[in-house]
């Protein structure tokens, strides 16, 4: 009897071990161990009806915790410990590096742009006294020409590849392939002489006005430069501002009313060119090209050269946009060579806008929306990423 006993405390204390933690499997072994029902003898309530109950929830809790023993869970939980200690040293050290190598470099940074620095003040003193402080034709010079000059050079070489197909460098890098091969002499010569127009007959009356917009806030012709930390400040305001009045002036010329009777004419153009750009109706060019580039600087009262900078910026970007080849290096053009294709699609700038909107979400179902990056080699997307066989119709 007294064996019964001792047997019978050693298997209740095995149940206690493995279940400790639940209230009410406790009870179960108390009343019984695990398989066997306690003596009804012993226990004042009807065991056989409950013990079948408590055994049930013990295999589910054993189930249920995913170990079969507490030392295997005591084993996961060191391991899960060791783990989180490894995690933690190794993002603080890769943290600690990341901040040093920060500092080092914009230290270099900061070393390399203060001799930059102090040759760009040089350098403007000299342009400044070489023509005696005049602001207007200091202002003609930086707000006009020097952004001419950018987009008349890069414009030129890329209409000889437009109207001789070479070389083959660029060429080979056509978005829309077979269109423009060669150009038409006949409508480029048309648009050349519609840009120069809105050039000199739109665009120069503009900037007279903006001149003095400029002379009024008095910084504008300041001996010293800015930095270029705001110079950099600006250059994202002036992005924003074009982005916004032009994606809305942009889509207020698709208007039905306005589109046939202004915005129709850049649309002439379904595969661009570079030259195109700014290839539109007059009130076309002051709303959608002029305004939204001279809106930002005039807000921000900024130096002769950040504006000079600026519209060159501008006029060079607006060129890629249109030029009809994505060529390496530089931003990507499929952008806007889409919307000239469907006409309802992309009608933004950086494409923000658009997404926004929800006005691109065709672009983003095709191939040049694959296509939509920085060529960071010299294989053509048009190769890498070739549109699909199309549909019979």
């Amino acid at each position: 009897m007294a064996s019964n006993t001792l047997g019978s405390q050693s298997l209740v204390h095995k149940k206690i071990l493995y279940i400790r933690n639940s209230g009410c499997l406790q009870i179960c072994a108390v009343l019984g161990t695990a398989g066997h029902p306690p003596s009804t003898k012993s226990s004042p309530v009807s065991l056989h009806t409950v013990w079948p109950v408590c055994n049930f929830l013990g295999d589910r809790m054993k189930k249920d915790s995913g170990y079969s023993t507490m030392a295997e869970q005591q084993k996961q939980e060191e391991k899960l410990w060791d783990a989180l200690k490894i995690t933690a040293c190794v993002l603080g050290t890769g943290l600690l590096i990341i901040t040093a190598l920060a500092n080092s470099v914009s230290w270099y940074v900061q070393t390399i742009w203060d001799a930059l620095g102090h040759f760009w003040q040089t350098t403007w003193l000299k342009f400044y006294y070489l023509f005696e402080g005049n602001e207007w034709t200091i202002f003609l010079l930086g707000a006009a020409l020097i952004p001419t000059l950018a987009f008349w050079c890069f414009n030129g070489i890329l209409m000889v590849a437009d109207v001789t197909g070479k070389p083959v460098f660029i060429t080979r890098y056509r978005i829309q392939l077979g269109k423009n091969d060669p150009v038409d002499t006949k409508k480029l010569r048309q648009a050349i002489y519609t840009v120069l127009c809105n050039q000199f007959c739109i665009s120069l009356p503009m900037l007279v006005a903006m001149f003095y917009v400029m002379k009024w806030w008095g910084n504008t012709f300041s001996k010293e430069l800015p930095t270029f930390h705001w110079f950099l400040v600006e250059l994202s305001i002036f992005t924003l501002i074009e982005e916004i009045l032009f994606y809305y002036t942009h889509r207020l010329v698709h208007l039905p009313l306005l589109y046939k009777h202004i915005h129709k004419k850049h649309h002439e153009w379904t595969a661009p060119i570079g030259v195109v750009s700014i290839y539109a109706h007059p009130v076309e060019h002051i709303l959608s090209n002029t305004l939204p580039v001279m809106t930002g600087p005039m807000v921000m009262g900024s130096h002769v050269v950040s504006i000079a900078a600026w519209f060159s910026l501008a006029l060079v970007t607006t060129s890629i946009s249109h030029c009809g080849y994505h060529l390496p290096f530089l931003p990507s053009p499929e952008f806007h060579d889409f919307h000239h294709l469907k006409f309802n699609q992309c009608y933004g700038v950086l494409g923000v806008l658009d997404y926004l909107h929800g006005t691109d979400t065709v672009f983003r179902k095709t191939k040049a929306y694959e296509r939509h990056r920085v060529l960071l080699s010299l294989t053509p997307l048009s190769e890498s990423i070739p549109e699909g066989p199309k549909r019979a119709e």
